[in-house]
This record gives structure tokens, sequence and C-alpha cells, in this order.
């Protein structure tokens, strides 16, 4: 069977008879291992961004964390905003394969700018990341929905596997360049050695890049144009394109977290309205499922919005609020970057088949999205409990298993929906604008990004996190994930009605 035949217009492509490799497509572990790199370097600088911003560019001093909290939710959410463009890039222009390419190209150049000491090179490199990420995230995750026929069984497990090639990555970064730069470089100082930081993401890219170049013969035509269509001066353009967006990027986020969330709303919107329009073209049932999507699409907002304080305010509630001391050794800040991704690895293959055991029972799409948030919101619960009742109030710190455990409840309600999350946009969204979709879902996800840094600027309000302000804003955190999530849990049937049989 071709993997390079065009469809009939309106039809999905046939899908290339793939070697099976452990039950599932062979590439499907090509794009695992390609994805396992990109964020390594996508993770190896996140527990670094807050700290650095805050050390290098406000002098040390603790006023400086609500700027530094807004710039890394602005950094998180144009990160994911970009991703519309870059699904309609490899829609319409170029194809996903050398979307693919040519954003890990961009984003590796990104990272090793921001190792420059200066503000203004800080910023423009990662706006520069923010113009790669954008062409490369969506399409890779939409690469995976394309190895599989919707309805294959297989499709959410294989979701779930390449997720934990996400997690895997992430797990290892911190770890790595942590320990990079406390031991190796930090010097007679004792601060740490962020540009090593920098640097060892920014070579974890080139790998992701290379590793996908050489690999990508395995997808049999899959993510290539069609043939005559789309060529190397396509390609060219593009990234003319993207050369000038850095600057537009670069833009966005010098205006601040709090007008930047009005022009990611604009564009929330105008996405909504597209993609309506084009399920409306299709006919009642392609429309009904457009509309459940963006649904769906509001509640992980404000999933995000919470769970996204582990690289901004669970950042600093480590470093000044953790008892992270063991008789003389001192856990490094960065390493709680890696229990998320641990959970995550550990408890990934279980979920994965309890979804695919538990039959006719499994839940619904929009109750995974329920649980998804109430998990979320019992991680702050835990907060609540230890910031009022356990500090110890000679140190004025809580125990060191209080946030450990807070990130293995959170990694429960992201696998009840993040993964969840990219199956379902395959899905659901319209045929002809499927990377158009994905670049609504991770709008939303970014949407969510930026209101955690505004967040997370309240939680440390102007003079620096103390207990009382991380105990009054993970208190709002806890209601404003509980409530919505048992909302969207009981509303569930609703919503799947509208979905037409989608599971």
């Amino acid at each position: 069977m071709s993997g390079t035949a065009t469809p009939t217009p309106g039809q999905p492509a046939a899908i290339p008879e793939f070697k099976q490799l452990m039950g599932h497509p062979q590439p499907l572990w090509m794009l695992f291992m390609t994805e396992f790199w990109e964020r390594f370097a996508f993770y190896g600088i996140r527990w670094a961004l807050v700290l650095y911003i805050v050390a290098q560019f406000h002098a040390g001093s603790a006023t400086g964390e609500a700027s530094a909290n807004q710039t890394y939710g602005a950094y998180l959410a144009l990160v994911y905003a970009a991703a519309i463009f870059g699904g309609y890039v490899a829609d319409r222009i170029i194809g996903y394969q050398r979307s693919i390419l040519l954003g890990a190209v961009i984003m590796a150049a990104g990272l090793f700018m921001i190792a420059m000491p200066s503000e203004q090179i800080f910023k423009l490199g990662l706006a520069t990341i923010i113009a790669g990420n954008g062409l490369f995230k969506p399409n890779i995750s939409t690469m995976v929905g394309k190895l599989y026929s919707v309805g294959d069984g297989r499709r959410d497990s294989g979701f779930t596997l390449f997720y934990m090639g996400i997690n895997l990555g992430a797990m290892i970064a911190p770890l790595l360049t942590g320990w990079l730069a406390e031991r190796m470089f930090g010097g007679s100082s004792g601060m740490p050695a962020y540009k090593v930081v920098f640097i060892t993401s920014g070579i974890g890219m080139l790998v992701s890049l290379v590793w996908f170049w050489f690999g990508r013969r395995q997808l049999q035509g899959i993510g290539r144009p069609p043939e005559g269509d789309g060529g190397k001066h396509k390609v060219l353009y593009t990234a003319i394109g993207a050369l000038v967006a850095i600057p537009l990027i670069y833009f966005l986020l010098a205006l601040g977290a709090s007008v930047l969330q009005w022009v990611l709303t604009a564009m929330f919107i105008a996405l909504g309205i597209l993609l309506l329009v084009e399920g409306v073209r299709e006919g009642p049932m392609q429309r009904d499922k457009v509309i459940a999507m963006l649904i769906i699409f509001a509640f992980n907002v404000l999933f995000w919005c919470f769970f996204e304080q582990a690289g901004s305010s669970f950042t600093f509630l480590a470093d000044k609020i953790v008892n992270r001391d063991f008789g003389g050794w001192t856990f490094p800040v960065a390493w709680f970057q890696s229990v998320n991704s641990v959970a995550i690895i550990t408890l990934a293959p279980i979920i994965a088949w309890l979804w695919v055991k538990m039959g006719k029972a499994n839940p619904s799409i929009p109750r995974k999205f329920g649980l998804g948030l109430i998990f979320n919101g019992l991680a702050f619960a835990l907060l609540m409990l230890a910031l009022s009742s356990l500090v110890d109030p000679q140190t004025l710190k809580i125990p060191f298993w209080t946030l450990f455990a807070v990130y293995w409840i959170q990694s429960i309600g992201e696998l009840c929906l993040s993964p969840i999350g990219l199956s379902m946009v395959t899905k659901l969204a319209p045929l002809r604008l499927v990377g158009f979709g994905m670049g609504g879902w991770f709008l939303s996800t970014g949407i969510g990004n930026n209101l955690s840094g505004i967040f997370a600027s309240h939680v440390s309000g102007e003079s620096g996190m103390n207990v009382q302000s991380a105990l009054s804003g993970y208190t709002f955190g806890f209601w404003a994930l509980v409530i919505p999530g048992v909302l969207l849990f009981l509303i569930a049937p609703l919503i799947q009605r509208l979905m037409h049989g989608v599971k």
C-alpha cells in the first residue's frame, strides 16, 4: 500500500502496512525518541528560567519573582499559541515532516541564544525557541495520530506510550542539567551555572533533529506533502516567515502577561470560529464534534493554569519553603522537575492498561477530563494542609514529602487529561484541519500557561513568596479546580452526545 498516495478529497489518507513492534506501528517508537530529545531540550531549561531571571536580571532580589513568573508564563503561552501557525503550515504548505525538521533547527538556535548573559538576547532567544517549537510540537503529535485508523482500539494506548517518551526526556533533563550546573560548573560563588543548562539543552535539540532526519523513512511518506507540492522554495519561504515572526514574538513577550492574555483570548475566539465554519461545512455531525471539542478546550485552560505552577511558583516554593535538607545533603530544586515525569513513566502503562481493561466501562473523554481537574485540585488540597498545619515553627518550612506527593497527585490528573486530549483532537477535528485543531489544543494550553504566570505572580506578591501568600493562593487554586471538575463530570453525558459515538 503506497504511503504517498493522495487521498480522495474529504477522505483520510490510506495508512501504510507498517511493521509492528511491541503491538504498535514501528514508526511510533521513532517518533517516541524524536519527542524524547525535544522534550529533553525543553524541560532541561524549565527549572532554571525563573531562578535565572531573578538572579541575572534582578540581582537576586525576591521582588523580581512576580516579574519572572509572568515572563515564564508568557513564554509558555506563546510556545503553545505558536502551535496554531505550525499546524496550519504543516496542513497547507510544507507538510508535517518538513515542519518538524525546520522547527528543530530554529528551536536549537534559540536554546543556544539564551545562554548569552544579556536580557535582550535572552528574550530574543526565548522568542526563537517559541517560533521553532510552534513548527515542531503540534506536528509530531499529529504524526502519531496518522499511524492509526480512527477506529483503531490501540489509538489511546499509542498516545499514552508516546506521552511516556515526552516524560522520559522531561525526567532525565533536569537531573542532568541540575547536576551539571551545581556540581561541575557552579564555581566558587556557589551559584548554579545556568549557561551550561541552556547549552546542554541545545545539544539535546540537535540530537532530536538528527534522529528524525534519519528515522523519517520509516513513515513511508506519511506527513509528506503530495508530489509536486511543497517543494524546497516553500520551505525557504516558511523559514523566512519564521525569522520575521521572531521579532513579533519578542514584542508580545515584552507586552507583559496581562496584555498578552487579551491577545491569546482573541486568537482562541478566531480559531473557534474557523473550526466551527469548517465543521458546519462538513455537516451537522462534524459541527457537533467541533462544539464538544471547544467546550473541552475551555476546561483544559483551567487545568493548565494551575498545573503549570511547577515551573513558576512551585519552583520558588521548593527553593524557599520546602525542607530539602537530608542530614547535610540538600535535594536540588531542579530535581523536583523530574518527580512529575517519574510518576508519569510509572503510572502511564498502568492507566493505559486500565483504559483498555475497563472496556465498555471506560470513562468518556469528558469524564476523564473531569477526573483530571479533580486530581489537580486534590494536589492543592494537600498544599493547603501543609501550609496551614505542617509548617515547622523554627524553619518556617513544610515537609519535603508534601511537595513530592503533590507532583504525584497532579500526575494522575495529567494522565487522565493530557494524552487523552491529544487523541481527542485527532478524532473530533475537521478532517482538513487536524493540524489546526491540534494547534487549538495547544492554544488552550497556552492560555492556561499565561494565566499560570499571572496566578504565580500573585502567589509571590510584591516582596516574594512566603507561607501566607502561598496558602492564600493555593486555597484559591483548590476551589478553582474542584468545582469545575465536578461540574464537567456531571455534564459529561451531554458533551458525549455531541461527539456522536467518539470514545
